[in-house]
């Protein structure tokens, strides 16, 4: 399987590693309900914190990818991961519901600055034709760690919730020692002079600004796996043992699956695998609304998998072929963004929508504006392929231009993209 990443530059394989590491700490947000009931926290006011938690999810990409862009990515990643270290501590110890809203509300956005920091790294060091097998590593990163972190925060739960802060914590603070000695500076590349400071050059895109929303429909649609596949199963009389056995089944596909799925379809271009798989996700969500029984249930689950495992890393190595040099950043805070928002509606409209208009809606919207979406990334795939020709043109003609810093690794070639 290591074959289908063979290649990368040490930075990738570090970050993958610390990745990993942390990932496997990732066990306070799952729990975070549980928690809130053991502390005595009404039902009446979690959901205050959990849109907290949901708020901060929207502000840390954008102030991760600018921070990238303006003091370096090494620092950001670093002032990220020891940020969210601290709001673990935070949030165990806060006594009331407004200290815990607000602690809620720093993990996630210190959590979610670490993320574009990252991808731009990645995008500095790997050679554009790696790029999408660099994003996918990281991508399989995150499910390795998730699915472990699962059945670790299950039993540290039982043992005492102070486990689930300490061992966040004590992973964020490994990544971090992780980051500080082990990769580049990751110094900020010297602005243009056309691109701004902020995120002006951004939203001055007409293609990121036609992409990021159809981005937005897709990673909606993919949340909602979190959200209304438990309200389904919940309304068919299966118990919530049925739910962590279909998560522990979309996890185990994904990380066996990735790796042999990045190698198969990297013979095809970006786009249209991007635009397969979301129709894939699409139609395996939609299917829910058709399931009442466990194995149909696991069905179901099996369809949207195999089509996550097709498109790890995809968007985001499309997003980072597609930024200038200076602001790679916060190209990457950008689409990191959008997942934000997609996770915020699924929380909120989508759950509101499911029960008040019904649960067929739902799947409605799945299956006729994921395929839209996924349509319309395919209408922008010549855009998409001649902007990034001309970025990586831009690259080749200021090869002296090391977009971290002399220190960093020099890109190498991989995969076609």
């Amino acid at each position: 399987m290591f074959s289908t990443f063979s290649g990368l530059p040490r930075t990738a394989w570090i970050i993958f590693a610390g990745t990993v590491v942390n990932r496997l700490g990732y066990v306070v947000t799952p729990f975070l309900v549980f928690y809130l009931g053991a502390r005595g926290v009404p039902a009446e006011q979690t959901p205050y914190v959990l849109g907290a938690l949901g708020a901060g999810n929207l502000l840390g990409p954008a102030v991760g990818g600018l921070l990238a862009d303006r003091f370096g990515r090494r620092p950001t990643m670093l002032a990220g991961l020891v940020g969210t270290a601290a709001a673990q501590g935070l949030l165990y110890a806060a006594p009331n519901v407004v200290t815990l809203a607000l602690a809620a509300a720093l993990l996630s956005c210190a959590g979610t600055t670490v993320g574009p920091a990252a991808g731009a790294l990645l995008a500095d060091t790997v050679a554009p034709g790696a790029q999408r097998a660099a994003f996918s590593l990281i991508h399989w990163a995150i499910n390795i760690g998730t699915a472990v972190a699962g059945v670790l925060g299950g039993f540290l739960a039982t043992q005492g919730y102070w486990l689930l802060f300490a061992v966040d914590a004590a992973t964020c603070l490994t990544f971090a020692v992780v980051v500080g000695t082990l990769l580049p500076a990751g110094r900020a590349r010297p602005r243009s002079g056309t691109g701004g400071a902020g995120y002006g050059v951004v939203l001055r895109d007409r293609l990121m600004r036609a992409l990021l929303p159809l981005f937005v429909v897709g990673l909606t649609i993919y949340s909602l796996t979190e959200v209304c596949l438990p309200l389904a199963i919940r309304d068919d009389g299966l118990s919530t043992t049925t739910y962590g056995l279909l998560a522990a089944l979309n996890a185990v596909l994904v990380v066996v699956a990735q790796p042999f799925a990045a190698r198969i379809l990297a013979r095809f271009r970006q786009v249209p695998v991007q635009v397969l798989s979301s129709v894939v996700i699409a139609v395996g969500v939609a299917a829910t609304g058709l399931a009442h029984r466990p194995w149909e249930y696991a069905g179901t689950v099996v369809v949207w998998s195999l089509g996550e495992a097709m498109a790890g890393g995809i968007a985001a190595s499309i997003v980072a072929g597609l930024a200038p040099a200076d602001a790679r950043g916060r190209y990457q805070g950008s689409f990191q963004w959008s997942i934000g928002v997609g996770r915020f509606v699924a929380l909120g409209a989508a759950t509101a929508v499911y029960a008040t208009v019904g649960p067929a809606a739902i799947w409605l919207f799945s299956l006729v504006a994921g395929t839209a979406s996924a349509l319309g990334v395919a209408v922008l795939g010549p855009a998409i392929a001649r902007r990034t020709a001309e970025v990586v043109s831009a690259q080749d003609a200021a090869p002296a231009n090391v977009a971290a810093g002399a220190d960093q690794d020099r890109p190498v070639a991989g995969a076609t993209a």
